[in-house]
């Protein structure tokens, strides 16, 4: 709710938002205060409760997620970035998810059987 209060053009340029969370954003003010701004909230469910509409995506959503911070951790190293300022960190991570970016197409276009791996280009 702080996000959406400090920075309200995020809710006024996206009309019909739809925010994908995780379950320990249950509250009854979150869900009013959302849905008094026209924004769907999509998060699992507790095992006491029915489950919400749209619950069923989320398991592959998550699984997208996990995935791509493992690899932001794991092969590119963004836990040890070695940025000094917060323009230094931009510029590492951008860097790293360009070159990600560039293997993954390159491995694509060379019919490569696994294309998320750098590790032909760790040297």
């Amino acid at each position: 709710m702080a996000i959406c209060d400090h920075e309200p053009h995020l809710l006024i340029d996206r009309p019909g938002l739809l925010i994908i969370a995780d379950k320990g954003y249950v509250s009854r003010e979150l869900d009013r205060y959302l849905t008094e701004r026209g924004v769907r909230l999509i998060r699992p469910s507790y095992r006491n409760r029915q489950p919400h509409p749209g619950e069923p995506l989320l398991k592959s959503i998550r699984q997208l997620i996990e995935s791509v911070n493992d690899t932001l951790k794991g092969q590119l190293n963004l836990e040890q970035h070695g940025g000094r300022t917060i323009e230094g960190v931009g510029v590492r991570i951008a860097q790293r998810l360009l070159a990600l970016t560039a293997a993954i197409w390159h491995n694509r276009a060379t019919s490569q059987p696994i294309t998320r791996s750098l590790t032909a280009y760790d040297h």
